[in-house]
């Protein structure tokens, strides 16, 4: 008899209803205390932004983090401490990194790898190398037991699709909008049209995120999808309210979770 262990996103994505993947960026406000919130509010999945001089992907929100956060001298090496110390006190809470390859890949991508497999990462969202650019960074991931989480887009057609699914793994990040994260919100009939063409092309879970603000929203989108991604708003709240965050923080996450798990 062969024992299958799953993976930590494996489990976060095999139930039986939709996961919510709570973001937030590291080095900004009182981390630890901000990532504990976010669990204790029923996130299944975390997701913690590496800052970055310039996220090209990100809105004004996003974008305001990172700049406190690098404001306040949060490092490559502060990020996997920060990720380190998280899979201590959460030894079953699937955690993925979300940056960009310049962090990711100035000492080597398979230095990085092995550091954050170190650090207990399952999970690397790089959001400015491109499928067609695997071998900077992915084949370094896989050989360290760390999935290379792609995103696709409205944008990204048949004929690209398959690229960007091989080599993929975790989840499928569906960018909704065609823009940045935090300001539009997509229709939820084109998102159910778009995750059942992804998911007729593989078996990786697809988790829909960039506009998604509330419950309300989540719930809508959790009927289709195998996770839905919130970042934008959550990170409102840490520069909002700083060291108080972690109570706020812990109250939208669980109207978040509610919704995204008794919506199907």
């Amino acid at each position: 008899m062969t024992l299958v262990v799953m993976s930590r996103l494996e489990s976060a994505f095999s139930r039986p209803q939709a996961a919510l993947v709570a973001f937030i960026t590291a080095g900004d406000g009182d981390t630890a205390a901000n990532l504990d919130a976010l669990v204790a509010g029923g996130a299944d999945v975390i997701e913690l932004g590496m800052p970055f001089t310039d996220p090209m992907a990100d809105g004004p929100a996003i974008q305001a983090a990172n700049l406190r956060s690098l404001g306040a001298g949060t490092t490559t090496a502060d990020v996997l401490q920060i990720a380190t110390d998280f899979r201590a006190r959460h030894p079953d809470v699937p955690l993925v990194l979300m940056g960009y390859a310049n962090p990711m890949i100035r000492r080597g991508p398979e230095w990085f790898a092995a550091e954050a497999a170190k650090a207990g990462v399952d999970g690397v969202i790089c959001v400015d190398i491109p499928p067609e650019e695997d071998d900077a960074l992915g084949p370094a991931l896989r050989d360290a037991g760390i999935a290379p989480i792609r995103l696709a887009t409205p944008t990204t057609d048949a004929a690209r699709l398959p690229q960007v699914l091989e080599g993929s793994g975790g989840f499928v990040y569906y960018v909704s909008v065609a823009g940045i994260t935090g300001k539009q919100q997509a229709a939820t009939a084109s998102i159910a049209e778009a995750v059942a063409r992804l998911k007729s092309a593989t078996d990786i879970p697809i988790a829909v995120g960039f506009g998604v603000r509330t419950p309300e929203q989540a719930g809508a989108i959790a009927k289709h999808a195998d996770g839905v991604v919130v970042g934008s708003a959550l990170v409102e709240l840490v520069g909002e309210h700083g060291q108080n965050a972690p109570a706020k923080l812990e109250e939208l996450t669980k109207s978040l979770a509610d919704a995204v798990h008794s919506a199907r």
